[in-house]
């Protein structure tokens, strides 16, 4: 098992930054492919971003482009999204997600992944 707990949502104007962490509790997080995905009220969950194993490959959405990075540090078992430029229609519940594998890949769908963490709020006023 592996817990995941997000950190760092909050409120910001539009046109700011926020950094979102999500710490892992296990040891051999560096064996997990992580993302980043979000959930507006009334919609379905989105993929955001996924990071490799490693870190050396991402993947984003179109609509984060440009403006989020995704980023890992395995010796602190932590996943990092670094959003700026942000606007209102990226306000949403940021939930991190792990997904155990033995290749570099990254996964955009979130059918794919067996741990999520709880969740944080980020809201973007206009």
């Amino acid at each position: 098992q592996v817990q995941l707990v997000e950190s760092g949502g909050g409120l910001v104007q539009a046109g700011g930054s926020l950094s979102l962490s999500c710490a892992a509790s296990r040891r051999t997080y560096s064996f997990y492919a992580m993302a980043w995905f979000r959930q507006a009220p009334g919609k379905e969950r989105e993929f955001v971003a996924a990071i490799s194993r490693s870190g050396a490959n991402t993947d984003y959405a179109d609509s984060v482009k440009g403006r989020f990075t995704i980023s890992r540090d395995n010796a602190e078992n932590t996943v990092y999204l670094q959003m700026n430029s942000l606007k209102p229609e990226d306000t949403a519940v940021y939930y991190c997600a792990g997904k155990s594998t033995s290749t570099t890949g990254v996964f955009p769908r979130p059918t794919l992944y067996d741990y999520w963490g709880q969740g944080t709020q980020v809201t973007v006023s206009s």
